[in-house]
């Protein structure tokens, strides 16, 4: 068992635990076990929050991961590295609540007596890890339930057919037609998985030029303005290092026109961006990488495309790609007294 305690960096000098905290989110049951792992963890601290201290605790089986904020009142909050959407577990692992509770003395020696408060997220409706830790420190610690954010996923199971068997007639029909009229104006697509660092920098170069004649692009608000542009950077690398990444071109006469872009935890996959040429949108482009993706992913025998976040408006298009629907909960623990 070890516990890394960082003030700065992010962990790249200790490959293995990077590999073991990849594999313990994958097969951790989460709602969202993409976002539970250090190429999406570490990446957003790279991007968006490097000058915080990370608290990290292993062992062969469990992964606790905070970084640690000063609230306005001066106490302090370890939060999930992740602090933004929030929409991962920071307790990784079948024992994780009792390592949380063993590191409890340890955590108050280390802060003078005085125990942070805690924010624990990413955690299914139903899952029984936050309850067990509830009763175990009832004592310890008042509970505030957060507000619940919904995520949108859609299963593969029985491949492309069963993923399209669940689609409407609608959407079947009319991704028939998009897929003729691409192929009758010459669109192919490309499928890539980076497996350097330089290979995973080339290929983001790519993307970010798809990125920048997007509409999202000419109106500055995409992947390619900061910190965006560094997170999804240093996440290609990350990803490079397993062959996670799964990237897919759509292209004219030799012109990247679009592309999409997500992430591999064991068998699921998560979505991350898509974006194409504005000049093409009578194309359907984006639609046809989401089918060409889904068709990649069948053919690797992944298990579930998770989508992400789902409460948005501007997210209601998912509806249309993605059937299940779970609601993750947090809750803020607030220490009762010092330890």
């Amino acid at each position: 068992m070890e516990t890394f305690i960082l003030s700065h960096g992010s962990l790249d000098w200790n490959p293995p635990l990077a590999a073991l905290w990849t594999a313990i989110a994958a097969r951790s049951g989460r709602a969202d076990p993409f976002s539970c792992t250090p190429a999406w963890q570490l990446s957003f601290h790279d991007a968006f929050a490097p000058r915080r201290r990370l608290f990290i605790h292993v062992d062969e089986e469990n992964v606790l991961t905070f970084a640690e904020l000063t609230l306005l009142s001066g106490h302090i909050l370890l939060a999930p590295v992740e602090a933004h959407w929030i929409s991962a577990s920071p307790l990784l692992g079948p024992n994780a609540d009792d390592l949380l509770v063993r590191m409890l003395p340890a955590l108050a020696d280390f802060y003078h007596g005085a125990l942070p408060c805690l924010l624990l997220s990413g955690l299914e409706e139903g899952n029984d890890l936050f309850p067990r830790l509830s009763r175990r420190t009832a004592d310890i610690f008042h509970v505030l339930p957060q507000p619940a954010t919904l995520q949108r996923s859609a299963s593969l199971m029985g491949g492309m057919d069963g993923y399209l068997s669940r689609r409407s007639g609608n959407f079947r029909a009319k991704m028939k037609k998009a897929r003729r009229k691409a192929a009758e104006n010459g669109v192919t697509f490309e499928r890539v998985v980076p497996a350097t660092v330089q290979e995973a920098d080339a290929v983001y170069a790519r993307m970010v030029a798809v990125e920048e004649r997007s509409w999202k692009g000419r109106e500055h608000c995409g992947m390619t303005e900061p910190p965006s542009l560094e997170f999804y950077r240093v996440m290609m690398r990350r990803l490079s290092l397993y062959r996670g990444g799964r990237v897919m071109f759509a292209a004219q006469e030799g012109k990247d026109i679009g592309f999409i872009f997500g992430g591999m935890a064991g068998r699921f996959y998560r979505g991350q961006q898509f974006s194409y040429d504005a000049d093409y949108k009578t194309l359907s482009i984006g639609d046809l990488l989401q089918m060409e993706q889904l068709a990649w992913l069948c053919e690797e025998n992944a298990v579930r495309y998770d989508m992400g976040m789902s409460d948005h408006p501007a997210m209601a298009y998912k509806t249309h790609w993605a059937e299940l629907e779970q609601k993750l909960l947090a809750w803020l623990l607030i220490p009762k007294a010092r330890l």
